[in-house]
């Protein structure tokens, strides 16, 4: 959404997968939409800049929410894409169930579950925080996990 959008970036060795960087942008509710979604784009465009990702991936966007949630994710997810493609780069989507499914093996896992899973594939010392993050690094493991990647290449988990 605009309220809270993580990022992750991570690197793959080989088989290995390398957390390198991550963070969550929090915007006030009492900002005019232009301006978080430009705060959202300024940190896109940061994080191209400073990590230079290979490839994007996003979380699809989820109807159970109102429609004004999905609308305001909608709007994110639309600036995310658009700095990427930008950038030049691939942006791949994954469901919710699907991202849950290939960090836990269940499609319906909580937040804590995966939050636990990413620290264990990640080999991190501590659960990723906020769950924005978490969820950002469980994406780019998904993406990571779903195609046949060379080595030493750098992927970025967004959840808008």
């Amino acid at each position: 959404g605009t309220a809270n959008v993580g990022f992750a970036v991570l690197d793959q060795q080989g088989t290995r997968l390398v957390p390198v960087w991550y963070d969550c942008l929090r915007t006030s509710p009492g900002q005019p939409m232009s301006e978080r979604l430009m705060r959202i784009a300024t940190a896109i465009r940061d994080i191209i800049r400073n990590l230079n990702p290979d490839e994007v991936a996003m979380e699809d966007l989820f109807f159970g929410a109102s429609a004004k949630a999905a609308l305001s994710v909608g709007q994110a997810r639309g600036v995310c894409t658009l700095v990427c493609a930008e950038a030049g780069l691939l942006v791949c989507d994954y469901a919710p169930a699907v991202v849950k499914q290939s960090v836990t093996g269940y499609g319906r896992a909580d937040k804590q579950q995966v939050q636990r899973m990413v620290q264990q594939i990640l080999g991190m010392s501590e659960v990723p925080r906020p769950d924005h993050a978490a969820d950002a690094f469980a994406i780019a493991i998904t993406h990571a996990g779903s195609l046949a990647l060379p080595t030493q290449v750098s992927r970025v988990g967004v959840r808008a």
